[in-house]
């Protein structure tokens, strides 16, 4: 397998921690989106979204990052990423999806160099647009959490959502987000990233990253 990520991307991040925990052996494909590789007709060759991550398995291309999560738990089932039962693994997919289609799409960096480059939004006002999401919409997820605490987010064994909540908090503290109303959020972070994949998967341990 290969993936196509950038060591920051959060929804690459997400797969990387998900092929970590099934210790899944991959090829790491840097695509610098700083640098606009993205763009190239390389990379639009490969995918017409020209996003990042991109999983190539044989000869199947693979989009989107919680697509191509599931598509890993149902060919490498071992050890599972979604709950046996159907109300657990509607729990946990909601939970991912706090997070990947109510938090991460307003703040990825497409999005802030639109606000930047295109409305003349001041550097200044961007991190108050970045923070205000992040930080309501962490809220969410604490109060979940905390309606039904576990050391992770959904029992005793990492998730799908684990998979997206971590990389979310990464960025929250790259862009100096206020953490201190999310306690319940913070633990199971702190949990996550006790566990090697985790730590195997973070950005500061991707081979792009000191580019």
């Amino acid at each position: 397998m290969e993936l196509y990520n950038y060591f920051r991307s959060s929804a690459s991040t997400r797969v990387r921690i998900a092929l970590e925990l099934k210790g899944l052996a991959y090829d790491y494909k840097p695509v610098s989106l700083v640098k606009n590789e993205h763009l190239t007709p390389g990379y639009g060759a490969l995918t017409v979204a020209k996003l990042v991550p991109l999983l190539k398995d044989g000869d199947a291309l693979i989009t989107q990052s919680m697509a191509i999560i599931e598509y890993l738990d149902e060919t490498h089932p071992e050890p599972p990423l979604l709950p046996a039962d159907a109300l657990g693994r509607a729990r946990v997919r909601s939970l991912a999806q706090d997070i990947a289609c109510e938090i991460h799409p307003l703040n990825n960096l497409r999005v802030l160099r639109y606000l930047v480059g295109t409305l003349k939004v001041s550097d200044e006002d961007k991190n108050a647009w970045y923070r205000h999401w992040v930080e309501t919409g962490l809220d969410v997820v604490e109060q979940r959490l905390a309606a039904s605490p576990s050391r992770y987010c959904h029992g005793d064994t990492p998730t799908l959502a684990d998979c997206v909540l971590v990389p979310q908090i990464f960025n929250a503290q790259r862009f100096d987000c206020r953490l201190d109303h999310v306690p319940q959020v913070m633990k199971v972070f702190e949990a996550c990233m006790a566990h090697e994949a985790f730590q195997r998967a973070q950005p500061s341990a991707c081979p792009d990253a000191a580019g």
